[in-house]
């Protein structure tokens, strides 16, 4: 999984797809589907509870799945693709929040104000589950592993936007910032070593408070040092414990 078969001679080409549930079983990535299940809740149970997931999609790149001001009525699922969530500050400016993978949650961060505090726009194809919060907080009811696991993953959201503040080097935060989407993919059955930067440079600078310029000089650096290869939007990791070392101001111990 995480890589499309190679024609042609061609090489595979990255491409995290997390659609390989049905109507009777989870996807391997689901949000929720190992927290169900380890209590004896399948899909056809959830139907039971009027807690029906929708598939939602396909997005196309710049679609939203949301947008800033909207009406919080569910927290949505990456099935596929990427997204990022962004904001836009009184100058017009984008700041940028986050990027979701297959099988991360968006729209936690509206449960308090019950109004979406931001974008989410969608960087390639991408497909979505919804999952209503009402008929998910009623499940939360018979399920508390639900409610504890959404609390767990907002939590950690906070975590993550704290860790962008912290005084460190352009090579300390895109060190980390490769190392965390490796680790991510690999939690969800992808290559551990490999991944495809979906989002463009400039993004990547402006979520690590960089200049574009700077992240490319970067990825340059580590490259002609043995880190790792970078090919496109494809990168693979050589060296991953010297890059782990250039983050470890900024990993967690």
């Amino acid at each position: 999984m995480g890589y499309s078969e190679s024609t042609g001679g061609r090489k595979a080409v990255f491409n995290p797809i997390a659609d390989d549930g049905n109507e009777y079983k989870f996807c391997s990535t689901c949000a929720f589907g190992s927290v169900c299940v380890g209590h004896g809740v399948d899909k056809i149970g959830l139907t039971e509870l009027h807690c029906l997931v929708e598939h939602a999609g396909p997005f196309r790149v710049g679609d939203a799945i949301f947008r800033h001001g909207d009406r919080f009525s569910a927290v949505y699922a990456v099935r596929a693709g990427t997204v990022k969530t962004s904001q836009v500050d009184r100058e017009g400016r984008e700041l940028i929040l986050g990027f979701h993978l297959p099988g991360e949650l968006i729209g936690l961060n509206a449960i308090h104000t019950e109004i979406y505090p931001c974008d989410a726009i969608a960087l390639e194809t991408v497909e979505v589950c919804r999952f209503s919060f009402p008929a998910l907080a009623t499940l939360a009811t018979r399920i508390p592993q639900i409610q504890k696991e959404l609390f767990r993953r907002l939590s950690k959201d906070i975590g993550d936007a704290s860790q962008r503040i912290q005084e460190s080097t352009a090579d300390e935060r895109l060190a980390a910032f490769i190392l965390n989407l490796c680790a991510r993919y690999e939690a969800r059955g992808f290559a551990a070593n490999a991944l495809r930067l979906s989002m463009p440079r400039s993004d990547i600078a402006n979520y690590l408070g960089l200049a574009a310029e700077t992240v490319s000089r970067v990825l340059r650096r580590f490259q002609d040092s043995g880190l790792l290869v970078v090919e496109g939007r494809e990168v693979s990791l050589k060296n991953p414990a010297r890059l782990r070392e250039v983050a470890r101001n900024i990993l967690p111990d």
